[in-house]
């Protein structure tokens, strides 16, 4: 690695640029390649990278030299290494190389390195290269807030743009969308609501976020509701971003069988567009019970029936079958486990009441789902379970039977094709636990206004973006995305002192982090500019506003 000086005349003026380049062999030629454009730097700046240059093997020797000291820098592995991935997928060009632009893009690669609210960030920011690598000035976590809702107010825009980058001119007709909803600790975000708990948290308000994506999984728009907000309700919204902004005409939409029903088929015809969804239970009982299906039809096999130009595509999984069948009789064993001991503590207890036993078992079939076959016999103080065999066979006759519904006339899908993109719908799946239990951590919402709300989870949806690039490049690794990044963070420059000219070496890397880096094809710079910006909490910064009205 060298500096490369050069100079030219031009119409009496003197231009002297300086290249930061580096050396290799192709094909058993020796080549150079420009690294970074240094021509910015002043004459001390660049003397002393030529400095450490010379001595880069030996950085022991410049701290002989009294006019040179050497320090700890920044973090600069994970930073730099999650910026080039963003620019390769266009996100800071779409949010604008500005400064609301680039405050989004710290909170998009900050929820990547360590996941927490606009306060954490900022102290991230002390010790990541952050200002040198994004370019930002000054910051504390009040900016971060107002860029929330700058982020909220711009987002259709931003999600146009990247959809237009990714997909140009020739837009994908398919497209996935299912609805999560994330539980709050507080009760002072104004969205927040009791509604239909998919987290398993009694008592707790939540939030509902349905996710668009392509039918690769790639997000393309998120959109955050109240948290009593139905899942069919959210589809109207998604319909209008399809039709209305991203201005595609030929769609089909996939939703699981919550979520597109009745109304919801009537919206996605009025605008001409096409479902592919699933029957419930009872809707295929009731086509049963009709003579549309027949039992028999369900097969490991692909089956395909056309009623009233609607078509359905019918399959049993095996092992789906098995896995069902084995939770009931766990739960079966259970309630026999359960009688047992109740009537064992009768037996122990005769003050004890048998009403209150005989409660607590039968709210336990019920809960299990059992009541339709099982019941639960008294006799004296003995309470017993008795299975009829003849309804628990008649209950599991759907067992790993589902049946995937379209409106797709048949040339242009065939059943197998169908099944398929349903089954897709697993990678909207894996993009919420991602972003919920995962890497992401969507949660706990550290937020309280709608703009903020909004704001926040759009950053999420955009780091996960990343996180999947990242997942793609370092698969064949044995360590997580998140492992991988922490890695990359241990990656420290040296901050070169000479006089009163400083710069930052990055050291060469080496081992796992080489190995990580050379996956993602990222060369790290030679040097970095030291920004002599400061970063700060809003606490820090009143006390430092204090000590200078003082001096």
């Amino acid at each position: 690695m060298f500096i490369d000086t050069a100079s030219s005349h031009q119409r009496g003026k003197t231009y002297t640029r300086h290249l930061l380049r580096e050396s290799y062999r192709e094909d058993g030629k020796v080549k150079h390649r420009t690294i970074a454009n240094l021509s910015h730097c002043s004459q001390a700046e660049i003397d002393a990278i030529k400095l450490a240059l010379r001595h880069k093997h030996n950085l022991s020797v410049l701290g002989t030299i009294p006019e040179i000291s050497l320090e700890q820098g920044s973090r600069i592995g994970a930073v730099f290494c999650l910026n080039v991935i963003a620019h390769r997928l266009g996100i800071p060009q779409t949010l604008g190389s500005h400064r609301q632009g680039q405050l989004a893009l710290w909170q998009i690669l900050a929820r990547l390195i360590d996941q927490g609210s606009r306060l954490s960030a900022v102290r991230l920011a002390q010790h990541h290269a952050a200002c040198e690598v994004i370019g930002l000035d000054a910051f504390c976590e009040d900016h971060l807030y107002e860029n929330l809702a700058w982020l909220a107010e711009h987002q259709e825009a931003i999600e146009m743009r990247l959809f237009q980058r990714r997909f140009g001119q020739a837009p994908p007709q398919l497209f996935l969308y299912d609805v999560t909803s994330t539980y709050l600790e507080g009760v002072d975000n104004i969205l927040a609501a009791f509604g239909y708990n998919r987290d398993g948290k009694k008592g707790k308000q939540q939030l509902v976020i349905g996710l668009l994506a392509a039918s690769d999984g790639t997000p393309v728009a998120v959109r955050v509701f109240e948290g009593n907000t139905g899942d069919t309700a959210t589809v109207a919204s998604q319909v209008r971003i399809l039709a209305e902004k991203f201005g595609v005409e030929e769609v089909v939409l996939v939703g699981d069988r919550g979520m597109i029903k009745k109304k919801q088929i009537k919206l996605l015809h009025d605008a001409d567009f096409h479902y592919i969804t699933a029957l419930t239970k009872p809707q295929i009982k009731k086509f049963l019970a009709k003579g549309v299906f027949q039992l028999g039809l369900f097969d490991d096999q692909l089956c395909e029936v056309s009623h009233e130009s609607i078509r359905y595509v019918l399959r049993r999984n095996p092992v789906r079958q098995q896995e069902i069948a084995q939770s009931r009789d766990d739960r079966i064993k259970s309630l026999y486990q359960k009688a047992t001991r109740e009537t064992n503590y009768l037996t122990e207890h005769p003050k004890a009441k048998v009403e209150t036993a005989l409660k607590k078992l039968t709210s336990q079939r019920v809960r299990y789902g059992l009541a339709d076959f099982v019941e639960i016999l008294v006799t004296e103080r003995t309470l017993s379970v008795v299975v009829d065999e003849e309804g628990k066979k008649t209950t599991s006759v759907l067992d790993g039977c589902y049946v995937i519904t379209t409106d797709l006339p048949g040339p242009a899908a065939s059943a197998e094709v169908i099944h398929d993109r349903y089954k897709d719908l697993a990678k909207v799946e894996r993009a919420f636990r991602t972003w919920k239990t995962g890497h992401l951590e969507l949660r706990p919402v550290h937020v309280r206004t709608e703009e903020s709300t909004r704001g926040h989870v759009f950053v999420v949806m955009l780091a996960y973006l990343i996180e999947r690039e990242l997942d793609a490049l370092w698969r064949n690794f044995d360590m997580t995305v998140p492992e991988a990044i922490d890695q990359l963070g241990s990656l420290r420059g040296t901050i070169v002192k000479v006089n009163q000219t400083t710069c930052q070496k990055v050291p060469q890397p080496a081992g796992d982090i080489k190995k990580l880096l050379d996956a993602a094809d990222i060369h790290l710079p030679g040097v970095l500019p030291v920004r002599s910006v400061k970063v700060a909490t809003r606490r820090k910064l009143t006390t430092r506003r204090k000590k200078s009205e003082n001096q």
